[in-house]
């Protein structure tokens, strides 16, 4: 049951999208209080539906990118299809697609078209580099984005070139929320206008975009960040991470100098309190002195040295630790729901709570065409027209 008086509460969404950024995008509209219909290819459905590894029948990182919604499956390219699609486009606030520029409108259901049907519609693509430009046709992947927007080689040690960063940066920060954003923003425009618009969301200019502190050392300076070349990309000892005796990492992030020499005053460091942020030799040689120090204990036992000082200062934990740590666990971000298939499953929490119109989690993620005979049936379809679309793979 959906809580009274959630933020998005009456908002109709059509999800067209695939994969990881329309995904997170509609969950968190869907744990806003927005009724989000997931609309899926007959029988493969979400193609995140066969990533490993494998709960019991569906995907992990599907369990975890998909409750609050409902589940219908259409095919796009039949007519009864782009019917059923038009139907339900007339009902809905917003539409969001991931597909590759120029798809829908060979499908017949551009912007254009689904506006006329329904001016108020919100119509949000997402795609790698935009609707325009000579790039818009260019397959891609976060990869991809990070690496041509500049991002990807900040992440690295110096002088041994990029690696591959560990989340899906582009994906989520590029388009899921950048997406988010403009849905939202458009929304309220249209309360203003009573018209809704088309939001164009680059992955690559999303990118771009979350560059603003280390792209003012090239656009001011003239200075090229590379990762373990500039202070808050592993260059500098105040703001870095040290291997433990026991194998496991502490990060230091002492940027504020009064930090710095509390830290230094606290490990009676008084040959580093007047140099925090040493470059070239002294650089290596105050990184040097802080590594042989952090690899004398435990990550733990220096987790307790630090306990009751003002520092930020904190272990590099894992991701079972992560979710196992008590201010995780204050703040709900690991939470259960009950799935008909896949048992209790566990499920990551929303971020952002709400002093009068908290979020929840509703529904489990949905069964691929779970919801057809729910929502088609809504829409005047009888169940013998339903069966006769399975025949023809329609659904």
């Amino acid at each position: 049951m959906k809580p009274e008086g959630m933020a998005l509460e009456g908002l109709k969404i059509l999800d067209l999208t695939r994969l990881l950024p329309g995904a997170f995008c509609t969950q968190m509209l869907a744990d806003l209080g927005a009724d989000v219909i997931k609309v899926e290819q007959p029988l493969t459905g979400d193609y995140n539906r066969a990533f490993t590894p494998l709960n019991k029948v569906e995907s992990g990182s599907f369990l975890l990118l998909n409750r609050n919604k409902l589940s219908v499956t259409l095919n796009l390219k039949s007519e009864p299809g782009k019917q059923i699609l038009l139907d339900l486009v007339r009902e809905s606030d917003v539409l969001i697609e991931g597909f590759r520029p120029g798809v829908m409108r060979r499908l017949g259901l551009s912007y254009e078209t689904l506006s006329e049907i329904n001016p108020r519609l919100v119509y949000c693509a997402i795609s790698g580099y935009g609707q325009d430009g000579p790039d818009h046709l260019k397959a891609g992947h976060d990869l991809n984005y990070m690496a041509e927007a500049g991002a990807l080689q900040l992440f690295g040690r110096a002088g041994e070139g990029p690696i591959v960063p560990g989340l899906s940066i582009a994906d989520v920060g590029g388009g899921s929320l950048m997406a988010t954003t403009g849905i939202l923003a458009a929304l309220h425009a249209r309360h203003r206008t009573g018209k809704g618009q088309m939001v164009d969301v680059s992955m690559h200019d999303g990118a771009i975009s979350w560059l603003a502190l280390h792209a003012a050392d090239l656009l001011f300076a003239d200075i090229e960040p590379r990762g373990g070349e500039r202070p808050f990309i592993g260059q500098a000892p105040c703001y870095n991470v040290y291997l433990c005796a026991d194998g496991k990492y502490l990060a230091l992030g002492l940027i504020e100098q009064h930090f710095w020499l509390r830290f230094c005053e606290h490990l009676q460091l008084d040959q580093l309190k007047d140099e925090q942020w040493p470059t070239g030799d002294r650089c290596l040689l105050q990184k040097q002195v802080l590594a042989t120090l952090f690899a004398t204990r435990s990550r733990d036992a220096w987790v307790d040295t630090f306990k009751g000082i003002d520092l930020p200062v904190g272990p590099v934990l894992d991701v079972a630790e992560a979710l196992d740590a008590p201010q995780a666990r204050h703040r709900h971000m690991l939470q259960h729901i009950e799935h008909p298939v896949e048992g209790l499953i566990p499920q990551l929490g929303f971020p952002v709570k709400y002093s009068m119109t908290p979020c929840s989690l509703r529904s489990p993620p949905p069964l691929l065409g779970e919801h057809n005979e729910r929502v088609l049936g809504a829409l005047g379809y009888s169940s013998a027209q339903l069966d006769e679309w399975r025949r023809t793979k329609v659904i």
